[in-house]
């Protein structure tokens, strides 16, 4: 008679620290958000239930639609940056590092990854010493190579301050993609990698017809870390053009946007409720951002045990 199998109690043990810090820090506070935004205060500062009137407010109401549909905009073009020049650049890159004929290729990873744990205060502050068209050294080095006509201070325009600073974060984060694809390179066999050379299929076709196959899944999961990351991007905005975002909102995203109403800055009141509504929705882009690649990409993509 076969008895009972024992519980793993340590199990238990092990993952309830996790389990524990990980629900102080992010379910309660999710839930405690969510709970947030369907109160509002009435005309006696009492907190009341208003149900989905707040989100009415935001999608309805003139100045809280224009100010959010933009911030949307500008987030949906951060990450549209990052997924065509970040991520293209990073696969690039690790191709290139993961070539066994590369000397030194432990330094070129090493200082291409290094600007990934920088503080964001520092980069900021950096690059807009930079770009800066008065005390910065980006005009003298455009003039070196006689392309100083090129040169315009983007980040005081507003057709080029946000694909700046997007450029900026690429800059900072490109090390990322890079070794989450190396060390998926490195996870190829060798007999695969053998096998192609001696069908023939070497350099640049070989990455094509079998390596790029094979790393698909960590460049899926790479595009949903972008899309993640990007929708909570707030701290390089903050810290190079405020959290007014300017020039005129230009660079305003959705995280700015939520400061700027949670917490109130200058003559704008902070508003919790309204700024709760506004981390919901957030919440609820992301949330949809990643069922969609869950169910829709992730189960299309093929995958291959060695």
């Amino acid at each position: 008679m076969t008895g009972r199998r024992a519980f793993r109690w340590h199990i238990v043990v092990f993952l309830a620290p996790a389990v524990l810090v990980y629900t102080a820090i992010m379910i309660i506070p999710l839930f405690g958000t969510l709970n947030l935004s369907l109160f509002n205060l009435d005309a006696t500062r009492e907190r009341v239930f208003v149900g989905l009137e707040n989100f009415r407010t935001l999608f309805g109401d003139p100045r809280w639609s224009h100010s959010f549909w933009n911030a949307l905009a500008n987030n949906a073009w951060f990450f549209v940056v990052h997924m065509l020049v970040q991520n293209p650049i990073g696969i690039l890159l690790a191709a290139l590092l993961s070539s066994p004929r590369l000397r030194m290729a432990a330094f070129y990873r090493t200082a291409i990854f290094i600007p990934t744990i920088l503080s964001f205060v520092i980069v900021g502050f950096v690059w807009k010493l930079i770009l800066s068209p008065i005390w910065g050294i980006a005009p003298g080095i455009l003039d070196m190579v006689g392309l100083k006509a090129l040169f315009a201070p983007w980040l005081g325009k507003e057709e080029y301050a946000l694909t700046t600073l997007a450029l900026v974060s690429v800059w900072q984060f490109v090390g990322i993609p890079m070794m989450l694809i190396y060390a998926a390179m490195l996870s190829i066999p060798d007999e695969v990698i053998e096998a192609a050379e001696m069908d023939g299929v070497t350099g640049w076709s070989q990455f094509w017809k079998i390596k790029l196959p094979l790393i698909l899944p960590s460049i899926g999961i790479i595009s949903i870390l972008t899309f993640v990351g990007n929708f909570n991007a707030f701290d390089l905005i903050y810290v190079a053009q405020g959290a007014l975002a300017g020039p005129n909102f230009a660079t305003d995203i959705l995280g700015t946007f939520l400061y700027r109403t949670f917490f109130g800055f200058q003559l704008q009141l902070g508003d919790p409720h309204m700024g709760a509504t506004i981390a919901s929705v957030m919440f609820l882009i992301i949330l949809l951002g990643v069922c969609v690649y869950l169910f829709l990409v992730q189960t299309r993509l093929r995958r291959y045990q060695f």
